[in-house]
């Protein structure tokens, strides 16, 4: 059996990533970014745009992955195939919601949380990895979806 590539395995992810629910990701981000910012006005305390951002993103990745696997019979062929292989290969596909986030995070953390260059890539791989954990984590509890297909 052929192996495939990280390029082929990335291919694959945003094939299988096209057909996301991206409006009710944005949603879903957005309104926890609010409230995470709302809650840290009305509490006691500061509120941490940093921490309300990276939640919005984490989420929105969080949504945008699972939504787009959830239905892994819609779509074209290659849609349905590269769904398939996201149900069956939950880690490796996760990789790259992770990947996406820490990309999105690195930026907020090194201009809002002025912790530096290093500080903020250590801050924004591990809410990356917390992504592809969860991601991963619920991706593996989908699995019997891509038996089912």
């Amino acid at each position: 059996m052929n192996e495939l590539t990280r390029m082929d395995e990335m291919s694959l992810a945003g094939a299988a990533l096209r057909g996301a629910p991206w409006r009710a990701a944005a949603i879903t981000g957005g309104a926890v970014a609010a409230m995470s910012l709302i809650l840290g006005v009305i509490l006691p305390g500061s509120p941490d745009l940093t921490w309300a951002l990276c939640s919005g993103i984490s989420l929105f990745t969080w949504v945008a992955a699972i939504g787009s696997i959830s239905r892994p019979q819609d779509g074209d062929r290659a849609t349905r195939q590269a769904r398939l292989w996201a149900l069956r290969h939950p880690w490796r596909f996760s990789l790259y919601p992770g990947l996406g986030a820490t990309a999105l995070m690195y930026p907020i953390q090194l201009v809002f949380d002025h912790e530096g260059v290093f500080g903020a890539a250590w801050d924004a791989v591990w809410g990356g990895v917390w992504v592809l954990l969860v991601t991963g984590v619920i991706t593996l509890a989908m699995r019997g979806r891509a038996k089912a297909s």
